[in-house]
């Protein structure tokens, strides 16, 4: 009862924090925060399927996948938002 209650609070955490995101990248359009936005959103999404499967932990394939996923995803911001400031754009 515990851990989804807790999973519960991680996924409204980080939709709250995608949310908030979104706000930024309508502010400014620099998809930088729309990549952060999805990313928050894909962990939202893996502590909802670590809640709904059973007998399931972090080292689940499909939720090691979807954190993966969302780690790539901020790299990629990170690399993206980079090479853009250097280039000049």
């Amino acid at each position: 009862m515990l851990k989804m209650m807790l999973l519960g609070a991680i996924a409204m955490a980080a939709f709250t924090i995608a949310l908030i995101f979104i706000r930024f990248w309508r502010t400014t359009r620099d998809r930088f925060f729309l990549f952060f936005a999805a990313a928050f959103a894909l962990i939202g999404m893996g502590r909802i399927v670590l809640g709904a499967v059973p007998h399931s932990d972090d080292q689940t394939p499909v939720i090691y996948l979807i954190q993966l996923l969302a780690f790539v995803v901020i790299l990629y911001a990170v690399v993206d938002k980079n090479r853009r400031t250097r280039d000049g754009g």
